[in-house]
Formats: structure tokens, C-alpha cells, sequence
């Protein structure tokens, strides 16, 4: 038991558990922990935090805890290690390990046995430990070198002792760093277009950007346009309902594509169906359609029901045309439905679990009279696994598989897009992105309720820009929970975005060092650093980019210590630099120079104003109309910083001859953006060594208002503005060429060899 003051307790067990005593905002500001947000986060944990003596009991139990198990839960290497130990933890009665050997083997992905080893008897105990009544002996024993890179399982277990002891270890072993693309690796440059997915209109689509406008942007951008590189929205699995459950960074699952984007006429059996072509001919659903496609914002609502309905009727028509039997043994008759058969055996539990979870939501919106969120379902049904839901899964089986489906038609669309881009020579390709979080109430976290911390929300201290702080509403992954499941929950989410596209952005890239926790009741002010086992996610990330042969990008906007960025580059993640932050200490513009080679370099963020946006002031005055500044006084300050601001573009532009013809350094010559000053602010990215350029089709095209304005619900429709011109429109749009051909010279696709 450990002895002390309850306050020297608690911040023993907030120190062992990871949570930081302070921290240093993005001002140099020092923000000491308190002790009751130590609780706070402590409880959120599953700590038991009462008194003196209980914390003394979670101490020691946090001693114990490597004791109740023969073996670690795993072991990441990095490629090229030397000799290293590995620990087990059998339970030998005194003296016995004198006669006692060690049997082990390892085991790798495919099952093989690569290595088999067997100790003399005789172990020497590095210590021994008492433990409910069980003599526990801990002993180190020699990893074979040399392993290739991948998984193993070492399994393990005693010879000669009365009581045989058994165990595993998931052993790794990790490259240096994540992949990096050979063109980019030789010296090659890249650039390319940036958009929300469900912006483009085009004159097929039905009201929102679909997987075949994806493929159809992707030809055109690679073909005539010279892009390397597609920057997109997450596109994980919504709720696709206002207001809460429109954004890409709140998804219900980030484990999952979003149905949305899927496009009906690309399926066989939706053309097959009778009923779903009747509708579809119907009067009342083109006018739909047609007022769908000419609306300027996206009705997700609307769109989901619809492509929901015509969904089902297809699945209808795919169970009558590819399979045989009744349920719940129906079996697939024909090559189309093996294809669904085997991608539902290879997703296997969790998208088994994510279709009952969606099930499961249908029946309670059914049966309850007000909708209740998971948390308040009955007992039996609010985590997975139980009998009860293996029972309602068999009841239910055909719906299940209905949900399954449609994720097979959802991956199976946004793989076509992915090779497009491998066929049109994109250097990179899809660039999709990896959401922090997901809504605490949705699938993902249903379904992970074993290493996330519920009783708290992650967010981000305060700041210029929010100077209360931020509460981001997700849970945050439970970082002890985490690693004592060996990571599987991390491994799998890593596995199902990389595969989306040539390259990964990690939205907050900074959660895998550490991440701001905000104990739920409690203002973002009072939250605190909680540490995460950074080197072990690290390496995780780079054996999966490598496998995956993705290339990652880190979101590295914020409070960023320097530690965090040198371990980044160190790994070969790209930090993300943002042209309207990347400033001096006097607010002048970096040099294309200051931006670091192994970076991506962009004008702005959904987050963010447009260029244009910008540069007329559009989004201080939406934030005046919403009463989102505190008095006059603020507005006006705000729009002599943004004069300042683009004085200094203008300046640092001239200084560069890149001033378009006749455009003066003064801002109050220049009151709104033109296509070559925009043109000109690209360049300028482009001259920068940054192995990535990206231009937002928002920037290119005019755009005015922003994608997102965060601090709104529904006072603004954040997520669902489309583009001004449809994708048919923008292949004919001179800004969109003439700029792709400024970039395009400063961008050589390869060094020579």
C-alpha cells in the first residue's frame, strides 16, 4: 500500500496514469492542473478517486495489473533492433523454478511458425512477487533477431511445473517511417485539388457529390490538369441528419463510408428492380431530383431517404437475383454474390456490429416514443457481444446484411475511384481524411466502449482563436485500455482509412503524443494534457502506411510543442502548413523557403475563409451578423488586422515578382480577389519546397462563404454548400487551367535519376 497525503496520492495516480501536472498554451502561457480536474479525468478513467486509502488501492493496483498476466500485451520493435528481452510471468511454487523450462514459438500472419525455442530447466527469476495467494517469478527471455517486418504471436508456456503457465504476446515489427511515394522520395513534387465530396454538382448526381463525380474529377484533374494528388472530406459513415450529424469530423463511425456518397445507377440490381425504376420514373421523384440537384445547399435528409429507399429496393432485387434459400441460411448463387459473401467475411465482427448497431437504431426509433440514444437502451442491447444481440442479429439477418451491403457497394465504388487514379498516373491519389473522433453516441463508440473514456470530451486549450478553450464532444481513446488490448482498436481504424486512397491526412495529429481532456460538466478552460504512448502508435502508423503504401499527413495546427513536429518529420509525416498562419513574429508572410520539404502547403481549411472570402472581409461580417464578436469595437479591429494581413501578402508577393500586371502592394488598391492574384498566391505556395501543393476548388472558382464555421450549430448551414459550377462546368473553366498550368511548371513530377 503506498503512504502519503490524499493530494500527494491523487497526483501520483494522475502522474502514473498519464495525466500532464501543466502545460504551456500556443502563447507561452503556463496552465497548471488542478486537482479537481485530476479527479475529474481520473474518474473518467475508471479510477476510484474517494479518499486517501482508495487511491492507495488503485496505486497499488496499478502495480499489480503487468502481474495478472503471464505476458505483456505486446511488444512493437522497429526494424533492425538488437538483442532485446521479452518478459513472462509464470506462478511457481518456491523453489521450483530451479527445474522448471520455457517453451515458446512464434507465429506469423499466416500462421507459420518462424522460430521455436525451449530453455534448459533451470530460470532465473528477476523478481518475484506474492499476488492473491500466488507465488508470481517474472523472468526475461532473449527475442530472436532479424524478424521481418509485420505481426507475430509468441505463445508460451512452462514444462516441469506442477501448474502449467500459458501465454501471448503480440510481438511487431515496424519500419523506420511511413511511406513516402519513390517520386516524392527522389525529389519529385506534387500538387493537387482539394473538396468536400458532397460540394460537387454535376448533372448526373442526385444533389450530392457521389462516387462516379469522384472518379469522373479524379480523370480530369490527372488527365488534363497534371494533379497528383485529390484532397477530399472524411468520408466515413453519418447520420447525414441537421444539425448535429452533418459533419465529416462527427461521424457515427470512422471505421465506415458514408452511404451518401454512393451512385444508385452504377448498381445492376437497382436497374433490375421494377419497383425501383417505377419510382424512379416517377413524376414526383424527378421533380425531387431535378430541385436536388439545382438546390445551392445539399439536403442530406432528403438524399438519404431517397437513396436509402432505392437502396433497399435494390438489395430486394440483388438477394432475388444472386441467392438462394431462406433465411437466415441464404447462400450466394452467383459471382456478384460471392462478392458481398467474401466482404462480409473479410470485414468480419466490427462490420457485423455496425449493421446491428444500425438495426438496433431503426427498431428503438420504432418502438420508442422519443428517440433514445444508445446509453438509455435496454440493458441487453448497449454492448456488443451479448447473447441477446447474437439472438437479434439471427431475428434480424436480413436487415443486417442490408446494412452490410451497402457498405460493400459504398467500398466497392470508392475503390474504382482509387484506381482510376493509379490508371491517370497520379503520383498519389485520393487524399481522404481521419476524423479525431466520432459521435459519442453513434456505432463507433457503441461498438468501442472497452478503450474510450466516456466520462470525458476532448478538445483544445484556449487559444487565439477560441480563448475559452474547445470541447470537441468526442470521447477520447483511453490510452492504458488501449495498449492493454495491444491496439487493436488504433490498428483496425488505421487499416480501414489507409486503404481509401494514395495518402491519409490525420486530422489533430497530435492525439498520438497527447490529447486535451475536458471531464465531462467541465469547461474547456479546466481540461488537461493526458499523454498517450506515443513511439508505439508511431511505429504502428508506419508499418501500416508501409503495407498500406500510403503516404500521411499529419494536421498539425495549434498548440504544437516542438518535440511533436521533430518526431513527425522523424517518421515522415508531413506537417500541414496553412499560407494564412504561416507567418514571422512581425505578422509578414514566411519565405516559400521557411516551409519545411517534408510538408503539405495550402492557402486555407474548411475551418477557414475562402481566399475570396477572405480578402473582402465576407467572414467578419457573417460573424458580426451572428453576434459572434463582442462589441463594435472588435469588428472594426478585426477588419483593420485583415488590411494589415493582406498588406503583407501583397508585399511579400511584390518582393517575389509575383504581383499580377498593374495590381499595386497597397490593400486598398486591390479590394477583392482576382483569378491571377489568386493565381499568383498559389504560385507562390508552389515555389516552396514542399513536397505538396494543394488548391481548394473553393479558392480556384470564387467561392465567397466558407465550408464550416465552427462555434455555429444552426445558425449557419455548415456542411453543405455545393460549388457554384458542376463538375461538367469546371472542365471548361479557364482559372481552374490557367492556374493548374502555373503550378504544374514549378512541380516536376520526378527528380531525374
Amino acid at each position: 500500500m503506498y503512504d502519503g497525503t490524499e493530494q500527494d496520492l491523487l497526483r501520483l495516480l494522475a502522474s502514473r496514469a498519464g495525466i500532464s501536472p501543466e502545460y504551456h498554451d500556443i502563447a507561452g502561457t503556463l496552465h497548471v492542473t488542478s486537482d479537481e480536474t485530476r479527479r475529474a479525468i481520473l474518474s473518467a478513467m475508471g479510477f476510484q478517486v474517494g479518499s486517501g486509502a482508495v487511491l492507495s488501492q488503485e496505486l497499488t493496483a496499478l502495480d499489480e495489473a503487468p502481474w495478472q498476466q503471464p505476458c505483456d500485451p505486446i511488444l512493437i520493435l522497429q526494424q533492425g533492433y538488437g538483442p532485446t528481452q521479452w518478459t513472462f510471468r509464470p506462478a511457481l511454487e518456491e523453489g521450483e523454478e530451479q527445474h522448471v523450462a520455457v517453451a515458446w514459438s512464434l507465429t506469423d500472419e499466416k500462421g507459420t511458425i518462424v522460430h521455436r525455442e525451449e530453455t534448459s530447466p533451470g530460470l532465473n527469476p528477476c523478481e518475484v512477487r506474492s499476488l492473491a495467494g500466488r507465488r508470481m517469478v517474472r523472468v526475461e527471455l532473449p527475442l530472436v533477431q532479424n524478424l521481418a517486418l509485420g505481426y507475430y504471436d509468441l505463445s508460451v508456456g512452462t514444462m516441469g511445473s506442477k501448474v502449467v503457465t500459458r501465454g501471448t504476446l503480440r510481438v511487431v515489427v515496424a519500419p523506420p517511417h511511413c511511406f513516402v511515394p519513390e517520386e516524392l522520395a527522389r525529389g519529385g513534387r506534387v500538387w493537387g485539388l482539394a473538396v468536400q465530396l458532397y460540394s460537387l454538382r454535376s448533372q448526373t448526381n442526385w444533389g450530392v457529390g457521389d462516387f462516379t463525380d469522384l472518379s469522373r474529377l479524379v480523370e480530369w484533374a490527372g488527365k488534363e490538369l497534371g494533379a497528383g494528388i485529390i484532397g477530399l472530406n472524411p468520408l466515413h459513415a453519418l447520420k447525414n441528419s441537421r444539425p448535429h450529424h452533418l459533419s465529416p469530423y462527427s461521424p457515427t463511425s470512422r471505421l465506415f463510408l458514408n452511404e451518401l456518397y454512393i451512385d444508385l445507377d452504377r448498381l445492376p440490381e437497382y436497374h433490375a428492380s421494377p419497383d425501383a425504376q417505377r419510382l424512379r420514373n416517377s413524376a414526383e421523384f424527378q421533380k425531387a431530383l431535378e430541385q436536388a440537384r439545382a438546390a445551392d445547399l445539399v439536403d442530406s435528409e432528403s438524399v438519404i431517404k431517397a437513396k436509402r429507399t432505392m437502396l433497399d429496393l435494390a438489395y430486394r432485387q440483388f438477394l432475388k437475383d444472386n441467392y438462394a434459400g431462406t433465411e437466415p441460411s441464404l447462400e450466394p448463387t452467383t459471382a456478384r454474390g460471392w462478392l458481398l459473401h467474401r466482404f462480409i467475411r473479410d470485414e468480419g465482427e466490427s462490420l457485423e456490429r455496425f449493421a446491428v448497431f444500425q438495426v438496433l437504431e431503426e427498431e428503438r426509433r420504432l418502438i420508442e416514443q422519443s428517440p433514445k440514444l444508445w446509453p438509455e437502451w435496454p440493458a441487453q442491447y448497449r454492448a456488443p457481444g451479448s447473447p441477446a444481440l447474437r439472438e437479434f442479429s439471427r431475428r434480424h439477418r436480413k436487415r443486417v446484411r442490408f446494412f452490410q451491403y451497402m457498405q460493400w457497394v459504398a467500398a466497392d465504388q470508392l475503390r474504382a475511384a482509387k484506381t482510376r487514379a493509379a490508371q491517370v498516373h497520379m503520383t498519389v491519389g485520393l487524399y481522404p481524411d481521419l476524423a479525431l473522433g466520432s459521435d459519442r453516441n453513434g456505432a463507433e463508440a457503441w461498438m468501442l466502449q472497452d478503450v474510450l473514456a466516456l466520462g470525458a470530451d476532448c478538445g483544445a486549450p484556449p487559444d487565439a482563436f477560441a480563448p475559452q478553450g474547445q470541447n470537441w464532444g468526442f470521447a477520447p481513446f483511453h490510452p492504458l485500455r488501449l495498449k492493454s488490448t495491444g491496439y487493436r482498436s488504433f490498428i483496425e481504424l488505421l487499416r480501414k482509412t489507409l486503404r481509401q486512397g494514395g495518402a491519409i491526412r490525420i486530422d489533430h495529429v497530435m492525439t498520438l503524443f497527447r490529447l486535451f481532456w475536458v471531464p465531462r460538466g467541465m469547461s474547456a478552460e479546466a481540461g488537461a494534457y493526458v499523454q498517450y504512448p506515443a513511439e508505439d502508435l508511431l511505429r504502428i502508423l508506419a508499418l501500416e502506411s508501409l503495407r498500406a503504401q500510403t503516404l500521411v499527413i499529419g494536421e498539425d495546427l495549434g498548440t504544437v510543442p516542438d518535440y511533436v513536429r521533430e518526431q513527425l518529420a522523424r517518421y515522415k509525416i508531413l506537417s500541414y502548413r496553412v499560407f494564412y498562419f504561416e507567418r514571422n513574429w512581425d505578422g509578414s508572410c514566411k519565405s516559400p523557403s521557411a516551409y519545411p520539404e517534408q510538408s503539405l502547403a495550402v492557402v486555407t481549411t474548411h475551418d477557414l475563409p475562402t481566399l475570396t472570402g477572405y480578402w473582402t472581409g465576407e467572414d467578419i461580417r457573417l460573424r458580426a451578423r451572428l453576434g459572434m464578436y463582442a462589441n463594435e469595437q472588435a469588428v472594426q479591429q478585426a477588419f483593420e488586422e485583415r488590411t494589415r494581413d493582406r498588406g503583407h501578402i501583397l508585399r511579400v508577393l511584390n518582393g517575389a515578382g509575383l504581383l499580377p500586371s498593374g495590381v499595386s502592394d497597397q490593400p486598398d488598391s486591390v479590394p477583392v480577389m482576382t483569378s491571377a492574384l489568386c493565381r499568383a498566391i498559389h504560385v507562390y505556395l508552389a515555389t516552396s519546397p514542399a513536397w505538396v501543393v494543394m488548391a481548394n476548388l473553393d479558392d480556384v472558382i470564387g467561392e465567397v462563404t466558407q465550408m464550416n464555421l465552427p462555434g455555429t450549430v444552426d445558425a449557419y448551414p455548415n456542411w453543405s454548400r455545393k460549388l457554384s459550377l458542376s463538375l461538367e462546368e469546371l472542365q471548361r473553366d479557364e482559372r481552374v487551367q490557367a492556374l493548374a498550368a502555373a503550378v504544374c511548371t514549378l512541380r516536376p513530377p520526378a527528380a531525374t535519376a
